[in-house]
């Protein structure tokens, strides 16, 4: 079976030399040396300057969201996946869907507008497989309104726009880097502030509110993440940019094979630069998309719905009528791309979606 994704791991020695170490020190938690050497490497590789590394992508969402001053609506894409809406229902908010746009997937600027009232307090946007939403149009509304824009940044590390990482824009931007991301620690997560007094702020929260052993300044969560964790990270780190050409290289070459066919490709923004963390394909219809995932099963292939159902139409959350992501989530579908992934298995694929038209 060729898998949708397979997670990545350094070379053991790698590993092992920086397990060394946390055995030295014996300090395996609360913000080691691993830990800071962490954030410190990763602020410099994707040029960020205040980095905070969490349990989680979805604990990143949280925090970033608990900085908001007083509850109220957020509103954000009905087309992410269900920890984006969860963080917000989490956090006491209510989640706002506002429509995405047909070809891009990202939220869009002008259902955003059409759903603002006086209860918003933030708009929380996904830069959908690291593909850059409308950034100047949300910024802009969020001035006007004089509310934050806060980005689901889960799929960007690498990706860019305008020469400069995605998780540089917005008032904060959240990052995954559980396992089945190109850069991973296993499981965790990052908080990407604006200013020091933002950083400050999430470093507390994570950490129960501590201020020095006995102070606590505070309402915080047990946010932090491991020595073990940021050993991973650290090690797969030497290697990020090698797996990001890779994974361009892969997109690319299924792009080519298939910008002729029946098949509908998302549109990258312009000026964007994606890092190929999906490769998604939308069929003609629900149905023609199940017989796909079928056929390609017979065939010993693996795909994805990313992402389905669309975040509106769950009974648990706040729902309302978003067509357009409703459409497309339940006729899209995501080809398997990791590190190994080879040429000759990409050319199985291609053979078996190209017997099927769309």
């Amino acid at each position: 079976m060729i898998p949708a994704t397979k997670p990545y791991l350094p070379e053991r020695e790698k590993y092992d030399a920086l397990l060394n170490g946390i055995w030295e020190r014996n300090w395996i938690t609360n913000h080691g040396p691993l830990v800071r050497e962490f954030e410190k490497k990763l602020s410099d590789h994707l040029d960020l300057e205040h980095v905070s590394f969490v349990s989680s992508g979805t604990m990143a969402l949280e925090l970033m969201l608990k900085t908001l001053p007083e509850n109220g609506e957020v509103i954000t894409s009905p087309f992410s996946y269900v920890a984006t809406a969860n963080a917000i229902s989490w956090q006491g908010h209510t989640p706002v869907f506002a429509d995405i746009l047909p070809g891009k997937l990202t939220i869009d600027p002008q259902k955003v507008r059409e759903k603002i009232t006086s209860d918003t307090r933030a708009i929380l946007a996904t830069h959908i497989y690291g593909n850059a939403c409308e950034i100047e149009d949300l910024e802009s509304i969020g001035k006007e309104f004089n509310i934050p824009v806060f980005y689901d940044g889960a799929h960007c590390f690498g990706s860019k726009y305008i020469g400069k990482s995605l998780l540089n824009y917005g008032d904060m931007a959240a990052l995954s880097t559980h396992a089945t991301k190109i850069f991973h620690t296993v499981n965790g997560g990052v908080v990407v502030s604006q200013n020091a007094a933002q950083k400050t702020k999430i470093d507390l929260m994570r950490n129960f509110g501590h201020n020095g052993l006995n102070n606590f300044e505070e309402i915080g969560i047990n946010g932090k993440n491991s020595e073990f964790h940021a050993a991973m990270g650290l090690a797969i780190l030497e290697d990020a940019e090698m797996l990001l050409e890779k994974r361009k290289k892969q997109s690319a070459y299924y792009f080519k094979n298939l910008i002729d066919s029946n098949f509908e490709l998302i549109q990258i923004k312009n000026e964007g630069e994606t890092n190929g963390s999906y490769f998604p394909l939308i069929c003609r219809s629900k149905q023609k998309s199940e017989d796909l995932i079928a056929l390609a099963n017979e065939a010993g292939i693996e795909l994805r719905r990313y992402f389905n159902p669309a975040l509106n139409t769950l009974k648990f959350l706040n729902q309302s009528s978003c067509p357009v992501a409703e459409d497309i989530s339940a006729r899209i579908i995501c080809l398997p791309l990791y590190h190994d992934l080879s040429q000759l298995e990409q050319d199985k694929i291609l053979n078996e979606i190209k017997k099927f038209h769309g």
